[in-house]
């Protein structure tokens, strides 16, 4: 008897296991939509009815010592019934409305609501090994009728749901309504899903939470997907979950590398990987462009040192006419100093120095922040119309900046003109005066930039008007954006301006094509901005970018456009090189 008893809680383990994951036939394990479910089912025959529509069961209804006993993983799909296995506490679950009804075949025991039931009195276990159920007991816990026709061995059974009501009786207030729909019935893939809210809440006090699962702006893959709302009102009373399933054509609308580029505003970001990089943006075609430079404005560049460790002359030329002047330091001592450039006319003449556009911000020891902020401030140019006049052979201070700690750092720009030659000297140092030149100790080179170069301003006239693939232009890669050449009259010797810091670019297309403009900073990390139609575009709005962090969108053009125009000075803390990716759009 024992061994007959083990055998017998095996049986009805495995079967419980297979009653909750064993696939039936697709009609019966869909839960119905309808107000009412019509089953027939046969004694001993797997052949069965619902709703008009003949399912294939796993195992038939059968009689047991007088009693129908029916399939109750069947019939619990059928009319909304939960029926779940427990793997810890080893027990079944089944949900009905008002009761809650536990089975435990290793007590041999039925729980209703608490209260013990013999097991034999609601269960079986059929020669398939699945769980069956006392077809009276289970339609007195559904609330559904049943008639059994002897003649064709067929039990009917019609099960009405009934709805659950909204109203909480003992707060005298509602439950807010889950509801939503599609604004069509089906989408294509990567093609924009509208999502229309039908939510509300009887009491009219509002929706003030909202839970979706599913959810997504389009999908990639054809098929069938679940999506899910739960709502709160504002007392905290919470909804049924409500589904509706979205279908998903196996026609194409946008791949999953096109719909951000056609669908994120100008300054959206794009999550990439080295799989999408590689497979898709990596080593693009170059558009074509034709290559001016001004060398009107010579450029000063102080750079190295770029951490100095001692107080001394950081950088010094003279400049006669147009100049730029660029500085960007560290400081590396320990203690606080201030960096200064000074203005020595070394003529029998006063000269005067007009300051036409500036770009600097204060001390920092963010050297991406620093560079970045600069060049927002330089590339905005205000107009200005500053001037100083250095008399004969004297020297000025024609800026300083407030004293910076260690660690902290500076990056200037300064445009001037000069109607005579002015020597400028950059000078890290705790005390400027007139007599700071000679006291200061020219600082060695470090194998930063350092020199002065000839241009400062690169112009490139690209074609953008019919190009069909996807294509780029490369900025500071030193090939096809060549670093230009200078000299450093410090160590009397040739340089480069390895990353072309201080230099302008001017990027010009006329009738642009319809397209997205990105950027992909593929050199390291990158922060600094682009002017683009006039208009100054932050990369990234926050933080920094890499090429395994995404791209960024600069600009979108509609194809009726005149011209597109871009302005960009590399920021300083910023590696190269970087790629603008032009994207030609379709109409969608």
């Amino acid at each position: 008897m024992k061994q007959m008893k083990r055998e017998l809680s095996l049986i009805a383990i495995i079967a419980l296991l297979f009653a909750v994951f064993s696939p039936t036939f697709v009609s019966a394990a869909q839960p119905m939509s309808t107000a009412s479910s019509y089953i027939l089912l046969y004694v001993d025959k797997v052949e069965a009815f619902l709703n008009g529509k003949q399912v294939q069961l796993d195992s038939p209804a059968t009689i047991i010592k007088d009693k129908m006993f029916v399939p109750a993983k069947f019939l619990g799909d059928a009319m909304g019934m939960k029926v779940e296995w427990n793997d810890k506490t080893r027990q079944i679950t089944m949900t009905t409305p008002g009761y809650n009804i536990v089975l435990d075949s290793d007590r041999n025991s039925v729980w209703v609501n608490g209260l013990m039931q013999p097991f034999d009195s609601a269960a079986a276990i059929s020669k398939e090994g699945k769980l069956l159920i006392k077809l009276t007991w289970l339609a007195d816990y559904m609330g559904a009728r049943y008639t059994y026709n002897e003649e064709l061995r067929r039990v009917e059974i019609i099960h009405t749901v009934k709805p659950n009501g909204i109203y909480i009786p003992n707060t005298g207030n509602s439950n807010p309504v889950a509801k939503f729909s599609f604004a069509k019935s089906t989408y294509k893939i990567g093609e924009p899903v509208k999502y229309v809210d039908l939510s509300y809440d009887p009491d009219a006090e509002g929706i003030a939470k909202f839970e979706w699962t599913g959810k997504e702006e389009a999908f990639f893959t054809p098929g069938t997907f679940p999506v899910t709302l739960t709502v709160w009102d504002g007392h905290g009373n919470k909804s049924d979950t409500y589904t509706r399933s979205i279908t998903i054509e196996d026609k194409t609308y946008l791949s999953a590398i096109e719909y951000p580029i056609y669908m994120k505003p100008v300054g959206g970001y794009i999550k990439t990987d080295w799989s999408m990089l590689w497979g898709n943006f990596w080593n693009l075609p170059q558009l074509p462009k034709q290559v001016t430079t001004d060398d009107t404005r010579k450029l000063l560049v102080s750079d190295s040192p770029e951490e100095f460790t001692e107080k001394g002359i950081l950088y010094q030329d003279k400049v006669k006419g147009k100049g730029r002047l660029y500085a960007d330091h560290i400081n590396g001592t320990k203690e606080k100093v201030t960096l200064a450039i000074l203005a020595k006319n070394t003529t029998d003449k006063p000269v005067t120095i007009k300051t036409t556009n500036k770009g600097e911000v204060w001390p920092s020891v963010y050297a991406n922040l620093i560079g970045n902020e600069a060049s927002v401030d330089f590339l905005m140019n205000d107009p200005r119309n500053d001037s100083m006049t250095v008399p004969a052979k004297q020297t000025f201070i024609y800026s300083q900046m407030p004293e910076f700690y260690p660690g902290q750092g500076v990056n200037l720009f300064y445009d001037v003109e000069t109607d005579g030659e002015i020597e400028f000297s950059f000078v890290a140092t705790d005390s400027v005066n007139q007599n700071t030149l000679t006291q200061l100790p020219l600082l060695p080179f470090t194998g930063h930039v350092r020199g002065s170069f000839p241009v400062s301003e690169v112009k490139w006239n690209i074609d953008a008007s019919s190009f069909a693939s996807p294509s780029r232009i490369i900025i500071g890669d030193g090939v096809t954006d060549p670093f230009q050449p200078g000299y450093d009259p410090m160590r009397k010797k040739e340089v480069t301006n390895d990353g072309n810091y201080g230099v302008v670019y001017k990027i010009h297309s006329d009738k642009p094509r319809r397209m997205a403009v990105m950027i992909l900073p593929y050199g390291g990390v990158f922060k600094g901005p682009f002017k683009i139609n006039g208009e100054i575009r932050l990369v990234p709005e926050s933080g920094v970018l890499t090429a395994f962090d995404g791209m960024q969108i600069l600009a979108r053009t509609t194809g009726k456009e005149d011209s597109l125009d871009i302005e960009f000075t590399p920021p300083a803390g910023s590696a190269f090189p970087i790629d603008l990716i032009f994207y030609p759009l379709d109409d969608k």
